[in-house]
């Protein structure tokens, strides 16, 4: 299967080995609990990333290089298509580069987040996760599947065993109320956000100087992203997302990302152009955390 490379319009593809970034689309979509599409995701991000501009808020990573991987196969067992997603990113990080997943549901970052704790254990250093998100995703399993998308961050901080800080979440259950107590996982709820607003240091003392992004298109508010399974009021606006972004990354690196839930719907071009807009800006602001190193 062919596919589009992210913001070709503007920049030549680079090769695996000299890109800054690969771009890896898993159109992974089998524990979707209420709207379907997801799928179709990646595609629409990469076909959206042909209207961006080559600058993002000042920043310009493709001068880095951006490879697109091939769309990764999604077929098969869970645990089959996570195995994938793993190799996929150890190449990335083999080749000195950021990993970019586009979902898909959010259970692609289970992949990516083995992989890169094991490169963590192998060198000795650690690396903690933020989390974009209208859902907690915390269940130890759902519906009986312990690899749904709403047991995603379970399996960080439970199996992984990954410092865990949430952002605008809203919708979540008793159940994973008491996991991040467990588990010590930060959280600013939507509810705190708007009614208090973000500390000045938005990661807790101690989180790790290395971090994983991960975004889950459902945070933004429904009227801005309505083309998602379970889109949610509440959520955060573009200039609130990205106020939050860059104070979580001032000072850190980031290690790798991803987008997710996108749910593209036929003729509603803001949505698509919304999350690729947003992987740019994550993209720009990962190329600016490793050039202060």
């Amino acid at each position: 299967m062919s596919v589009e490379c992210f913001l070709a319009s503007e920049y030549d593809p680079a090769q695996p080995d000299t890109a800054g970034f690969h771009i890896i689309p898993v159109p992974l979509e089998r524990s979707v609990s209420y709207g379907n599409g997801a799928s179709r995701g990646p595609a629409a991000i990469l076909k959206a990333s042909q209207q961006l501009e080559a600058w993002e808020s000042g920043l310009a990573p493709g001068k880095s290089g951006f490879y697109t991987a091939p769309v990764l196969d999604c077929s098969g067992p869970a645990e089959a298509v996570m195995e994938r997603i793993e190799n996929a990113v150890s190449h990335a990080l083999t080749c000195g580069a950021v990993p970019v997943l586009l979902g898909g549901e959010h259970s692609v970052s289970l992949g990516a987040l083995r992989a890169l704790a094991k490169a963590a254990k192998s060198s000795g250093e650690t690396f903690g996760v933020v989390q974009f998100d209208a859902h907690a995703d915390l269940r130890a399993a759902y519906e009986g599947d312990i690899y749904s998308h709403a047991s995603v961050m379970h399996r960080a901080v439970a199996d992984l065993d990954l410092p865990l800080v949430q952002f605008a979440v809203r919708d979540f259950s008793q159940e994973e109320a008491a996991v991040r107590q467990t588990y010590g996982v930060t959280h600013y709820d939507a509810y705190f956000l708007s009614r208090v607003g973000l500390p000045e240091q938005a990661l807790p003392d101690g989180f790790p100087h290395r971090i994983y992004i991960t975004f889950d298109v459902d945070g933004f508010d429904a009227s801005l992203m309505p083309a998602t399974g379970t889109p949610s009021p509440g959520g955060l606006s573009w200039r609130e997302a990205q106020f939050i972004l860059e104070r979580c990354v001032q000072g850190r690196e980031v290690i790798g990302l991803d987008v997710v839930e996108l749910a593209p719907i036929e003729g509603l071009h803001h949505a698509d152009f919304t999350a690729a807009k947003l992987t740019h800006l994550l993209m720009g602001l990962a190329w600016q955390s490793r050039s202060a190193l």
